[in-house]
């Protein structure tokens, strides 16, 4: 078999690793020169297996680290695990173990056969209160003098600093903004540093930017240089649906990969996948070897769309309320629902929709003009010729289904 099928995990190896040579080229040539990386991409796009793909391309030129901080919950949690990712790097990791003393001591020679994620729950057991900066300033230092340079990779960042900046009701707290502004202010402080010697790529599955602004923020974030990772076009797209239908020995026709690609809209390499599997199923369990047009038609609606089928859409849902709060959450869901139902969003539609979710006291405008940013920035809606549209149809498509039935459409001066 040629080409496997990985749905949801990252994808490793080239033989498994589909298109994007474009892109990896473009992106390790910003890295050589020497910059620092935010990787943009919408969810699901396949930016960690870019990563772990130019992890492979770029060793033997710099020593590259990954650290996933999705589940870490402080600053001092991201250096422990900075600390334990250099393990994989025997002069590095002897060069942690001294910075982190008495705490490796403590732990005795054992640290070095335990698994990365107990040597960070060691590390970080032995900071208490603001020590992780000193550690954290002393493991740049280390990571400096590698000779070549470091490329030095945050996966889930914004989720962290959301996590950091808001309170349990979702609300962005005084507190949580203090510590947020430290954190990256620390971070902005040691990248320009050693810049040369250490390249920063810090990654998310929610977009940097809109967490930082509604924060005020953004400056923490300025000497980072945005790259977007572009969903697959629609060649690209039909000729994975191809060589996959090849390698799994299904009979798969060029029109039928054309309407899968045109049922989905925007070809998220996750969301093709997910039909490519889906469709397998589909004729395995009906002893099938041909996968048609109207056999595409019928998982599309029944599968794609359906509660079981494709669960990863439900979390286009949740993340609206890590991002935004429940309040201005509410009023995305409407905006949304809104769009997928009338086909469009208007600018006096959104309007009526903001002026219904926002409060007496608040401020419908500026609480619409917020929500927009995130919903263009993260990939939900699309700006075309004055109005918004899905980005996505699988998704326009799906958030029909989930919420417009029961639907009252907010009231505008619109002709039907």
């Amino acid at each position: 078999m040629d080409l496997i099928n990985v749905v949801g995990a990252p994808v490793e190896g080239r033989d498994r690793f589909w298109d994007r040579e474009a892109d990896l080229e473009l992106l390790s040539q910003r890295l050589v020169e020497g910059n620092h990386i935010l990787l943009v991409a919408q969810r699901r796009m396949g930016k960690t297996s870019l990563l772990r793909e130019l992890t492979h391309r770029l060793s033997g030129r710099y020593v590259c680290l990954f650290v996933d901080v999705q589940k870490h919950e402080s600053p001092a949690d991201v250096v422990a695990a900075i600390g334990a990712a250099t393990r994989q790097h025997a002069t590095l990791w002897d060069r942690t173990k001294s910075t982190f003393g008495s705490i490796v001591r403590a732990a005795g020679d054992r640290i070095d056969s335990l698994q990365i994620s107990e040597v960070t729950l060691n590390l970080r057991a032995g900071m208490a209160g603001d020590d992780w900066r000193a550690k954290g300033d002393a493991l740049f230092e280390s990571l400096a003098q590698v000779e070549g340079g470091v490329v030095l990779m945050l996966d889930e960042v914004p989720i962290l600093v959301n996590r950091l900046l808001r309170a349990e009701d979702r609300s962005i707290q005084p507190e949580g903004r203090r510590q947020a502004e430290v954190f990256l202010s620390w971070l902005r402080e040691n990248a320009l540093r050693h810049s040369g010697k250490i390249r920063l790529v810090i990654s998310g599955s929610i977009g940097l930017a809109p967490v930082l602004h509604r924060a005020g923020l953004s400056a923490t974030a300025n000497y980072l240089m945005p790259f977007e990772l572009p969903p697959w076009d629609r060649e690209t797209a039909i000729g994975f649906l191809l060589a996959l239908a090849a390698s799994y020995g299904l009979d798969l026709s060029r029109e039928t990969c054309e309407h899968m690609v045109d049922r989905i809209g925007c070809c998220i390499p996750h969301h093709v996948q997910t039909y490519f599997s889906l469709a397998l199923a589909y004729c395995k369990r009906n002893n099938k070897a041909t996968f048609s047009k109207a056999d595409a038609e019928e998982v599309y609606l029944r599968d794609m769309l359906g509660p079981r089928g494709n669960t990863e859409l439900a979390h286009y849902e949740e993340r609206l309320l890590m991002v935004l709060g429940r309040g201005l959450g509410t009023l995305a869901v409407g905006l949304l629902t809104t769009t997928a139902v009338a086909g469009h969003l208007s600018a006096e539609a959104a309007g009526a929709v903001a002026a219904e979710y926002i409060a007496d006291g608040g401020a419908p405008q500026e609480s619409l003009r917020v929500v927009l940013e995130v919903l263009e920035h993260d990939g939900y809606l699309q700006r075309i010729t004055g109005r918004y549209e899905f980005a996505s149809k699988l998704l326009g498509d799906w958030w029909r289904e989930r919420f417009a039935s029961p639907y009252v459409k907010p009231q505008t001066q619109e002709a039907e």
